[in-house]
């Protein structure tokens, strides 16, 4: 409900994207210090749990559910692949190719905050986020959306076995050990970005400085063989 009504706010009242989330999070807020001051402190809301996640201990349904939700997105995506693709790029172009954008836009909000909820109780909110974002950063550097998409996803999967794997070996939170992970499969890949930009511009370089060497100072083309000039 949160997010189809940034997505309203966005789209009928004119209001920026920022202005709407601000707007929605604060009203979050607000109704939930009302509800919990309405019951007299009755309703149980375990706030590490909401902000850190139990990633350590992670329940059978927690699992289904997060399987189901993969299978759900996976499918979704799979099947509107091509119009989500072509909205994300160049919403004027969609229109015009009489793509229905907002229907679209509104399944990916929809998506995301599915997975959202379905993870913060596992995860919390601060990996959430994080495996929201980081991921997706470190592919950027991809040739296509779809290298783009299958590097997102291993960058997630290699943070995510090295997060918990440093956590179970050297007793760490296991949230922060993802995330830290992340970001360091972030930092290496644009390291390695930054590596090859490097090493195609000091090829360029060198093959112009080549170029030009030759165009100053041409070959000298070789006496065509046969007698003497005045014969």
């Amino acid at each position: 409900v949160a997010a189809l009504l940034v997505e309203v706010l966005v789209e009928y009242a004119d209001a920026y994207t920022d202005m709407s989330l601000a707007i929605v999070l604060t009203g979050g807020f607000a109704l939930g210090s009302v509800l919990i001051s309405a019951t007299g402190g009755d309703i149980a809301v375990g706030i590490d749990a909401y902000l850190f996640g139990t990633l350590a201990t992670v329940s059978t349904a927690s699992v289904g559910l997060l399987l189901a939700m993969t299978g759900l997105v996976t499918g979704v995506v799979a099947l509107a692949y091509r119009p989500l693709l072509y909205v994300t790029f160049d919403e004027t172009a969609a229109r015009a190719a009489r793509i229905d954008v907002p229907l679209f836009n509104r399944l990916l909000v929809v998506l995301t905050a599915f997975v959202v909820v379905s993870a913060i109780q596992i995860m919390g909110v601060i990996l959430v986020a994080a495996m929201l974002v980081v991921p997706v950063a470190t592919a950027t550097g991809a040739r296509s959306f779809k290298r783009s998409l299958v590097f997102g996803v291993l960058a997630a999967e290699i943070s995510v076995i090295a997060g918990v794997t440093l956590s179970y070996v050297y007793g760490l939170a296991a949230g922060g050990s993802v995330v830290l992970a992340a970001i360091a499969v972030y930092a290496l890949a644009l390291i390695g970005r930054r590596v090859r930009s490097s090493s195609k511009r000091g090829i360029f370089a060198r093959r112009d400085e080549l170029w030009a060497k030759l165009s100053t100072n041409p070959v000298a083309s070789p006496e065509p063989d046969g007698g003497r000039e005045d014969e």
